[in-house]
């Protein structure tokens, strides 16, 4: 590791991220080590560690040009900063290395996929200069990496022929069972939106076109990004990040996350779509990346923000930007059921129970209340049907975020309206869940900084971040009309 760029991003997050103390991050949730962090990359299993690397700009808590973050776990919970894995100092990534993926070569070293990004001296049809993005290799030990000499390894002459030459990025890389390598990667269509490209590699060096897997066709957003694609309970999923997207059906306005449902014929490498579905209902969540465990489950992280929201931090803030808790994935008649990881139950203690218990008015629970908690909250009809059920969170006498149920039209939504906000942007939304005659059961994940809701055993899910002062932690419950909660809480010790 021979770059002066890279080693004065390491310097200064080893200065200046050591002096964060801990009780100014979330406690499970990752955060940068210093500064800026969005998107997940590389997220892997290598050496007997779970890595993690992330779009990182050490420097201030703004976007800024794209080095790789790098920490590394063993339960996906507890994680350890490595030194920045890359920083823009080639030509071809002079202005940013953005997001890519990892994968294990047979010699035991790890490769990098990313893309590099140059500014163009060229305007384009907009009358700007545009980014020239390529692929690229990094090769390293775990720890230090280096660019191969061969960069780019994919640019625009690899695309179909009419695609746009200002979207190519994000790749994502898996092993296939004969050794080889394969990628996804987006780019921008003929009708300027987004499209995913499927690639091979004998070695994971030298890459070659194999096919376009979907079209967005302007009916899902427009320009994609970060794909994923990966075969999940005997079905295909491509999970994907739509920008620009319109408010219609179950999909929200803006940036979001969508996962497409199909079948997929490796021998004539065709995807055949046959559903497509929001992945989170919330605020604050974007940007997916999957990884297949030694154990075989496939699980997930995502950042735990949006680009509508990222002028709301606090004052002072030394880091922004966090992922979410890591997720277990499964299908089920075509939905994605979502749950945090099995990981998370060995970091319990502190059990509160209560059951059955008569709400109507607002009722706090002896023991139910933080802002480090795992809590389970089951509700059914006292008697008649009830209007709405309603948990405050994060609250005291100023400031709650809630989470609303209403049986009338089946939607639950969630708010953080009162949660100390400075900006007028969303701060609330709603999706249906399946209807149970009043019953609901609700996991939440409270952290410091967020909450992340998994209604009915993770068939609808919900995340949003929260800047509420941390003495806020109250909890309560109410009802329009009589219900019967039944409340698990735990604290989390790492």
């Amino acid at each position: 590791m021979n770059s002066p760029i890279l080693q004065k991003a390491r310097t200064y997050e080893a200065q200046y991220g050591e002096a964060i103390p801990a009780s100014e991050r979330p406690v499970y949730h990752l955060t940068p080590w210093v500064g800026w962090m969005n998107d997940p990359n590389g997220f892997s299993f290598y050496q007997g560690q779970y890595h993690l690397f992330y779009q990182y700009y050490p420097y201030k808590t703004v976007w800024g040009p794209m080095h790789w973050g790098h920490a590394v776990s063993h339960d996906l919970l507890r994680w350890e900063y490595l030194p920045a894995a890359m920083a823009p100092d080639m030509p071809y990534d002079k202005d940013g290395c953005f997001s890519g993926s990892a994968a294990e070569l047979p010699d035991g070293r790890q490769l990098l996929l990313y893309t590099g990004v140059c500014k163009s001296e060229d305007l384009n049809p907009e009358g700007h200069y545009y980014d020239i993005q390529t692929q690229c290799v990094a090769v390293g030990d775990g720890v230090n990496y280096e660019k191969i000499p061969q960069n780019p390894v994919l640019t625009v002459k690899d695309l179909p022929e009419g695609y746009s030459k200002y979207d190519f990025r994000d790749p994502k890389i898996w092993q296939e069972p004969d050794g080889t390598y394969s990628a996804v990667a987006v780019a921008r269509t003929e009708d300027k939106s987004g499209a995913v490209i499927l690639y091979h590699s004998p070695d994971g060096f030298e890459w070659h076109f194999v096919t376009v897997l979907d079209h967005c066709r302007n009916e899902h957003g427009r320009m994609w990004e970060c794909p994923d694609f990966f075969e999940l309970d005997g079905r295909y999923l491509l999970l994907l990040s739509p920008q620009e997207m319109q408010a219609r059906d179950e999909f929200h306005a803006g940036h979001a996350t969508i996962y497409l449902v199909g079948d997929y014929d490796p021998e004539t490498h065709t995807f055949r779509r046959e559903d497509v579905h929001l992945a989170d209902y919330g605020i604050d969540f974007y940007a997916t990346q999957t990884l297949l465990a030694p154990d075989g489950r496939r699980i997930m992280t995502a950042w735990l923000q949006t680009w509508s929201d990222i002028e709301d931090k606090p004052q002072g803030a030394k880091w922004f930007g966090q992922m979410i808790c890591p997720r277990e994935l499964h299908l089920k008649d075509g939905r994605l059921i979502q749950a945090p990881i099995r990981e998370l139950e060995a970091a319990r203690t502190n059990r509160v129970y209560h059951e059955n218990v008569s709400v109507s008015q607002p009722t706090t629970l002896e023991g139910i209340r933080g802002r480090v908690a795992d809590l389970t909250v089951n509700v059914a009809p006292d008697g008649e049907l009830y209007r709405s059920f309603t948990i405050k969170m994060a609250a005291d006498g100023e400031y709650y975020t809630s989470l609303t149920y209403d049986t009338y039209t089946s939607r639950l939504t969630i708010d953080r309206s009162h949660a100390g906000s400075h900006c007028d942007f969303v701060h609330s939304r709603s999706c249906e869940v399946r209807r149970q005659d009043g019953a609901l059961k609700l996991r939440i994940l409270l952290d410091r900084n967020s909450i992340e809701v998994f209604a009915n055993d993770g068939e609808q899910v919900m995340t949003v971040w929260l800047y509420t002062p941390q003495s806020a932690d109250g909890i309560s419950f109410s009802a329009d009309g009589k219900v019967k909660v039944t409340a698990e809480q735990y604290d989390l010790s790492f």
